[in-house]
């Protein structure tokens, strides 16, 4: 009898276990979930020059879009921007220079952007990745990121920083 009891007490302990695991699993993808980038472009698709930058919807990520959209805006780049969730439909050889600014998401990049990169590894050279990260320590194997916090007030020195590694591929400085 006693061994039901203490059996049922298992049981009761385990479900509530998990239904904590699932309660803190939902809390947490609502809280750091991206929202969903509008995808826009600047200047003429016809122009010889092509930057693309796949990014997530969070207010630092949209600081830097804007910081490097606002620097090529001038220069004779076309510019796309979209959602890190397009990047299956994008053919990476269309573009001269491709910047992706993710989060690191529950241990690990997430699947647009990963399967991206894999299928895309012949044209690492001409990609530019930023990875947020709690700490700010956090990004993929095999790829040369840059990689920090989501600060704001950090924002500008990224952009510069990201500014450094694209210019060589949308300025043709090879």
């Amino acid at each position: 009898m006693k061994t039901k009891k203490w059996y049922k007490i298992v049981v009761l302990i385990l479900i509530c276990l998990l239904a904590l695991f699932f309660i803190f699993a939902v809390w947490y993808k609502h809280q750091y979930s991206m929202e969903p980038v509008a995808p826009y472009s600047a200047n003429a698709s016809a122009l010889e020059t092509k930057l693309l930058i796949a990014t997530q919807g969070s207010d630092f990520k949209k600081i830097i879009t804007q910081g490097v959209v606002d620097y090529y805006k001038s220069d004779s780049v076309f510019i796309e921007v979209i959602d890190v969730s397009a990047l299956n439909e994008i053919d990476s050889k269309e573009y001269n220079a491709i910047l992706v600014i993710h989060t690191w998401e529950y241990g690990e990049a997430p699947n647009p952007v990963q399967s991206f990169l894999d299928t895309h590894a012949g044209q690492k050279d001409k990609m530019v990745v930023m990875t947020t990260s709690g700490e700010g320590s956090e990004k993929m194997e095999d790829v040369d990121a840059l990689v920090g916090e989501s600060i704001i007030e950090n924002a500008p020195h990224v952009v510069e920083e990201i500014i450094a590694q694209l210019n060589p591929l949308v300025r043709n400085e090879n």
